[in-house]
């Protein structure tokens, strides 16, 4: 792919300064917008690549690997990858979405930490009551990995899950295949149980006083503007829960997890303009399978874009049941000797790799060579800036 021609990190360099002035934001916000700008620049320091042959020169500038930089999660991506594909089952994947209700967003964007591992625990609770239940035939221990989504194609606030799971469950030690070719449950059901035990446990959470409530909010902090928010949620529509058509193998599994998982709410690509006071940028409406440009004023798109910067450490993409680390590798052994299929071979301690091997191998691209020549490239170092006068 050919590199974009504008970048979320232009917007920085051009509007940051007035959009912070305009809305303040918190250590973690800053320290990563931050990151994003300086990123493959000059002020993260780096290297001069000199090619003897053809006298080509490039420099090199270090990466700010901050998971919400749209250039730093092709390795990240290419290294998760890997590691789940030793751990693929020979069995059908479903896959399944889970979404807050746009009521919430509000609630949600104060309370990220709390409300987001809100949703990743309401939707482990459903999903294993749901397996442990005579009624659906399986009566075991589901297995899945979420990943968390939080945008819409237009840069709004979207909460939603994404949910990859085995067609089956593991009771025991063998592993119980579906009945069900579309899912493991009913999907109309599951959305009416996450529903009730997401407001349950948020209720739980407002009585225990671990909600925060800021300015146009502060009213939901009395209980009965906060009980009338939750039952505002019980409209039929508004927890959308619904499964996907099924994977056709474990490699349609894969370039699905290649695609979502180290997405961040925009790509670089997507951008087409900048201007003194614009941002334009593609959007996709998949219902029409159509592509339409998005026009936002540029403090509006910044402000879209720091909507999805998760708090520090929370984890945007979680395993539960049998393919959860503390469970995993157990359970893989079993239900590969389950299903007939000979035991994984054992991991074996990789030697270690250069940035620029680690590239070659997840890529295909050889930084150490030069692009024209192909001469081995000699790194040097960077000239000094001239200090100002």
């Amino acid at each position: 792919m050919s590199r974009p021609r504008f970048e979320v990190a232009d917007v920085l360099r051009e509007h940051g300064a007035a959009f912070f002035r305009k809305h303040p934001q918190p250590p973690h916000v800053c320290s990563a917008l931050n990151l994003i700008k300086i990123c493959r620049t000059a002020a993260l320091d780096g290297h001069l690549d000199q090619c003897p042959g053809c006298g080509f020169e490039r420099p090199s500038y270090n990466s700010c690997r901050n998971r919400h930089c749209p250039k730093c999660q092709t390795v990240a991506k290419q290294q998760w990858l890997e590691k789940r594909q030793r751990e693929l089952l020979p069995v059908p994947y479903f896959h399944c979405v889970f979404t807050l209700p746009h009521e919430l967003n509000p609630l949600v964007l104060q309370n990220k930490r709390v409300m987001l591992g809100l949703l990743f625990r309401s939707v482990n609770e459903t999903l294993t009551g749901f397996a442990k239940e005579p009624k659906w035939k399986l009566e075991g221990q589901p297995g899945f990995i979420a990943v968390l989504h939080t945008w819409n194609q237009e840069l709004r606030d979207h909460f939603h899950l994404h949910i990859i799971i085995p067609a089956g469950v593991l009771r025991g030690s063998e592993f119980i295949r579906s009945p069900n070719p579309r899912f493991l449950f009913p999907v109309p059901a599951l959305g009416n149980v996450f529903a009730a035990k997401y407001r349950d446990h948020l209720l739980h959470l407002f009585e225990k006083g671990e909600l925060e409530f800021h300015g146009q909010l502060k009213p939901l902090a009395k209980r009965p503007a906060f009980i009338h928010l939750l039952n505002s949620t019980k409209k039929r529509k508004s927890w959308n829960v619904y499964a996907k058509r099924p994977f056709g193998g474990p490699a349609q599994v894969l370039d699905y997890l290649g695609r979502y998982t180290h997405r961040v709410a925009i790509s670089n690509h997507r951008i087409k303009n900048i201007t003194q006071t614009q941002v334009t940028f593609i959007a996709k409406n998949r219902k029409k399978n159509k592509t339409y440009p998005v026009i936002l004023e540029t403090n509006e798109f910044l402000r879209r874009f720091t909507l999805h910067i998760l708090p520090p450490s929370f984890k945007k993409i979680r395993f539960f049941g049998f393919l959860s680390n503390t469970n995993k590798k157990w359970a893989l052994q079993t239900i590969r000797k389950s299903l007939g299929q000979p035991p994984a071979a054992e991991e074996k301690e990789e030697p270690y790799e250069t940035p620029a091997e680690k590239i070659l191998r997840l890529t295909g691209l050889d930084i150490t060579r030069c692009p024209k020549c192909k001469t081995l490239l000699i790194p040097a170092p960077l000239p000094q800036a001239k200090p100002p006068p």
